[in-house]
């Protein structure tokens, strides 16, 4: 059976396997979040590795499979893998529908190498297309949002305000929308940062040096592995 006939799990999964033979013996690893990336941790089972999950649910299962687990490596990361919910061009990416963007985004930056696992549905080609998440403190996070607003998006709070979503550091998620999608994500995401009340946001720029993305009848890569 081709990949073109195979359910969304199955392109994931042969994203994965994909990811799974960039991993050497000894190495530590960034352990991203979400669907992909969880046949990536299970896939560990059995490697002799330690890895630093990008969220609670992530390290759950790196420990199930016997992946040791820790909260700082002390040094660069060998190697971060993790998906990604749009992927353009240039290799910029949204991230963040798991609501981990935050500890995805510090896990990314402190990888020697950073690689995102998808299927091709997530190829785009401007950012934007979904919705970009954005965490912010809950001390008046309604300013935040008005705020975030000012810079043309429309925002919702994640999980509505009778039982909002919480990040794994006790945050909220402000999920913005962009009409036209984003013409100049360096500017939005600088834009973003600057706003008072707002610990990260969901674009990650400059930061993947290759994506491994399964569909049609085959797995591409785009980008470098090396």
């Amino acid at each position: 059976m081709s990949l073109l006939s195979a359910d969304p799990d199955a392109l994931k999964r042969a994203a994965a396997r994909r990811a799974l033979e960039l991993v050497a013996p000894g190495m530590v690893l960034g352990l991203g979040t979400g669907t992909t990336a969880r046949y990536f941790i299970e896939g560990l089972r059995g490697m002799r590795v330690a890895g630093v999950p990008t969220s609670l649910a992530s390290a759950e299962l790196a420990r199930a499979a016997g992946v040791e687990v820790l909260e700082d490596a002390g040094a660069q990361l060998d190697l971060a893998v993790d998906g990604a919910d749009e992927i353009d061009p240039s290799l910029r990416l949204v991230k963040g529908a798991g609501g981990a963007l935050f500890r995805e985004k510090m896990v990314a930056m402190a990888a020697r190498r950073f690689v995102v696992v998808a299927d091709s549905s997530k190829l785009v080609e401007r950012l934007g297309r979904t919705h970009v998440p954005v965490e912010v403190a809950p001390f008046l996070w309604r300013r935040t949002a008005a705020r975030l607003g000012y810079l043309g998006a429309a925002w919702t709070l994640r999980g509505g305000e009778a039982a909002p979503f919480r990040t794994d550091n006790g945050n909220l998620v402000v999920d913005l929308t962009f009409p036209d999608g984003i013409a100049d994500p360096a500017r939005t995401a600088g834009a973003l940062k600057a706003v008072t009340g707002v610990l990260e946001h969901g674009l990650f720029l400059g930061l993947a040096q290759g994506a491994i993305v399964a569909g049609e009848d085959d797995v591409k890569v785009l980008g470098t592995l090396d």
